[in-house]
């Protein structure tokens, strides 16, 4: 009897182990298998949270089918306690196995709001945006002036919230003062830091975090910098007039400011690479501009004839080089113009009056660009 008692519950036994295997063979499976989400959605989690918490939210947005299963999956994968706060974009089907990995990977947020501090030549702005898990695009849903007197109550909410993204956007053209000047404004960030010598900045967009210091912001911007300005100084065409990485950083800032359409910049390059092997000053605006303001804010008006005579170290229709700086922080499409210019026989080129410019091969015919351009102005000016 004791033998047959023994025998079924060893038969018992092996059925139970056989079903607890088959079990766990199945959770794995469904762990790793395509989850049922069928949308993207964007997953918060919070500070403090636990893999309990999410895997009721995950279930409440029909992420996984099973929070159980999900919960023993990150334990015995050892992740449950690695899990970090943010929002999390999950695309469809992404699996439980999937969705561990992105919530316990960490780095910054990939959806939620993101707050884009842009600092343009001119002027300031604030962006608040928001992802659309649809179409994986931010959109805006708030802008202001960070010097306005009023600050939306939106942005004042986001303050510590763990899923908000927050990026530094620098236009190209802005002066190493506009940078800083924009970065003291900016109340989430800590410390200060000195005005760095002008060009040496890379207009780019930068991720920081609440709390990320200014300085640590500026040298990110310096080393990329330098690693494009080597880059390009490697890759330039034979034969020059700017004979260092310097001189090219100086020519490339000119060129920066002298126009913002892509297709010309090789054009305009042409123009003051001809000027400087022939010996020519190079008589563009914006170095006398800087030469007046020194890259502190904008001039908010036109020249003035005693100023194009008046001598200055930029004044380019006075001094017969480059001036000994750069007069702003141009972008890689500009160090890569000044690098490889067009070949042409442009040493002249003025406003066309559609946001581009007339180029010339000589006088008479730039006096006929300018005297176009006079009537073109006239025009506007009667309007």
């Amino acid at each position: 009897m004791w033998r047959n008692i023994a025998s079924n519950a060893l038969t018992v036994l092996l059925v139970v182990v056989f079903l607890l295997g088959g079990v766990i063979l199945w959770g794995q499976s469904e762990y790793k298998a395509a989850g049922p989400l069928g949308a993207p959605v964007c997953l918060q989690v919070k500070s403090g949270a636990t893999m309990t918490r999410v895997s009721r939210d995950l279930v409440d947005q029909g992420a996984i089918s099973s929070d159980t299963i999900f919960r023993i999956g990150t334990d015995y994968t050892e992740k449950a306690s690695k899990l970090k706060a943010g929002s999390f974009l999950l695309q469809p089907g992404v699996s439980m196995e999937g969705i561990a990995d992105i919530v316990t990977r960490g780095g910054a947020s990939t959806c939620g709001t993101e707050v884009v501090f842009r600092v343009g030549v001119t002027r300031q702005e604030v962006q608040i945006r928001e992802l659309d898990p649809t179409t994986a695009r931010y959109v805006e849903v708030a802008a202001f002036d960070p010097k306005g007197t009023e600050i939306p109550a939106l942005y004042l909410n986001l303050h510590g919230q763990s899923g908000t993204r927050y990026r530094v956007a620098v236009a190209e053209g802005v002066t190493s003062w506009q940078v800083v000047n924009a970065l003291s404004g900016i109340d989430i960030l800590e410390g200060t830091t000195e005005v760095p010598p002008e060009g040496i900045l890379a207009p780019d967009s930068y991720e920081f975090q609440s709390g990320a210091q200014r300085g640590d912001i500026i040298a990110q911007m310096i080393s990329r910098q330098e690693a494009r300005v080597t880059d390009v100084w490697q890759n330039r065409t034979e034969g020059l007039p700017v004979k260092t990485p310097e001189e090219l950083l100086v020519l490339a800032s000119i060129i920066e400011k002298e126009t913002g359409i892509p297709e010309e910049r090789r054009q305009v390059a042409s123009v003051f690479t001809n000027r400087l092997n022939k010996g020519m000053k190079l008589q563009t605006d914006p170095t006398v501009i800087y030469g007046i303001t020194k890259g502190e804010g904008v001039l908010g008006r036109g020249l003035r004839q005693s100023e194009l005579r008046r001598e200055t170290p930029w004044n380019t229709y006075v001094i017969p080089a480059l001036p000994p700086t750069p007069i702003a922080n141009p972008g890689l499409a500009s160090l890569e113009a000044a690098a490889d210019p067009d070949t042409t026989d442009y040493i002249f080129f003025v406003a066309d009056g559609t946001g581009g410019h007339a180029f010339a091969t000589t006088l008479q015919e730039h006096n006929r660009n300018v005297a176009n351009w006079r009537k073109i102005e006239a025009e506007r000016a009667n309007q």
